[in-house]
């Protein structure tokens, strides 16, 4: 019988943390992220999770405990929001470049100032360029499922993990989540076979300083310079375009539920009005497809589960649409949404020519229904028709006084 409980999507993330049985953790409490931690440290107490619960001061330090264990050769996680992300920039670029694969959860929040604790995505899209992996989750199930999947493709490509999930919205609502048997994740997940493995009889330098060019070490082997560890890292996250397919299709065979590997579809096969985003946002366009559809419009959605590495097979999927609205809670300063410029690039010169309409949405927490959705869309559909194919950015639900 399959044990289905109902749970936030916090709690979801530790019963997955609690089923991949890392042997550090270390966080600092930030909101909406705090009910992690604390479970974690209950199920640590308890026995019930066998692992080095490790108290720490900040963000900061919490992601430089896991660096120096992670080099050890052991299984990590960690969790954080907003600003506390932030507060990690300078170890996030650290843990990437030691390939470290450092699983962590960011349940999105908004990032001061000023001061917010609601959600967008503002926080994990400004962290994008420190190559990190970075999955969106649409709903509970997906977040204990993406978590036990983040382990087995961080420890294939030696790049670490951030599982995204929106504040509030997921993360502190209750939803049916059926949880994996233990014995079947042990199978899913293999051992972890670490790349460094410190020991005190064999005392080794770990990340000395690099020089631009290669070099001979000790023994005369010519070694990587810094540009060489820089292109291996990008090989790193080319190959897990790969493995996260795989990673997900092995899931859906062995536990019986698909989230998609890089990117998921609703209704997309005549589709040619294409709505798409990430996270709960693309979950709730699939609403406003459906309805569009009871009004004779081709409407489909792309749901994009994974941003780096950005998902290559985009233009396919896009290639009958006649126009594309992107709906995202995060901006790139002095220009657009993220999601919009990656995905205007991905489709430069492969015929797909589809006015894209950049939608900012949802930012500080602020609502977003279906309603809004639709009315979004429509918008768009009527400049299309009037002849306006000009792409261009829209802010949803946002007066700007004179």
């Amino acid at each position: 019988m399959s044990d289905v409980r109902i749970i936030t999507g916090n709690e979801a993330a530790a019963l997955a943390v609690t089923l991949c049985e890392p042997q550090v953790v270390a966080a600092y409490p930030i909101t909406p992220q705090t009910k992690i931690s604390e479970l974690l440290s209950e199920y640590v107490e308890r026995g019930t999770l066998k692992a080095e619960y490790v108290r720490v001061e900040s963000e900061h330090s919490a992601l430089s405990v896991l660096i120096a264990a992670s080099t050890t050769g052991v299984r990590t996680f960690t969790a954080t929001s907003s600003n506390g992300l932030l507060y990690m920039h300078e170890q996030l670029h650290w843990a990437a470049g030691s390939r470290l694969p450092i699983v962590m959860c960011c349940v999105n929040r908004g990032v001061a100032a000023p001061w917010s604790i609601f959600n967008d995505q503002q926080d994990s899209m400004s962290q994008r360029d420190t190559g990190w992996i970075q999955l969106y989750c649409r709903n509970n199930q997906e977040i204990i499922d993406t978590v036990i999947q983040a382990y087995r493709i961080a420890e294939e490509v030696y790049v670490p993990v951030m599982v995204c999930y929106d504040g509030f919205i997921l993360s502190h609502t209750m939803m049916p989540v059926e949880i994996p048997d233990a014995a079947e994740v042990r199978r899913y997940l293999p051992p972890y076979k670490p790349h460094t493995f410190l020991e005190p009889e064999r005392p080794r330098t770990i990340n000395p300083v690099f020089f631009p060019w290669r070099r001979q070490n000790a023994d005369g082997v010519l070694c990587d310079g810094y540009m060489e560890m820089r292109r291996k890292l990008q090989k790193g996250l080319e190959k897990a375009r790969d493995v996260i397919a795989v990673a997900s299709s092995d899931y859906a065979e062995r536990f019986g539920r698909d989230h998609g590997g890089l990117f998921w579809t609703h209704r997309v096969e005549d589709a040619d009005i294409i709505l798409t985003g990430m996270g709960s946002i693309a979950a709730e366009a699939t609403l406003a497809a459906d309805l569009l559809r009871n009004e004779g419009v081709r409407a489909g959605v792309v749901g994009i589960r994974s941003y780096r590495p950005f998902p290559p097979g985009l233009p396919a999927v896009l290639r009958n649409a006649r126009l594309i609205v992107v709906f995202e809670k995060c901006f790139s300063y002095g220009y657009e949404g993220g999601v919009t410029s990656d995905l205007k690039a991905s489709l430069y010169g492969t015929g797909v020519d589809a006015p894209v309409i950049d939608v900012i949405a949802g930012l500080g927490g602020r609502d977003v229904k279906t309603a809004d959705l639709l009315g979004a869309v429509r918008e768009a559909m009527k400049s299309l028709e009037s002849g306006d194919r000009a792409c261009r950015t829209v802010w949803l639900n946002c007066r700007e006084e004179e």
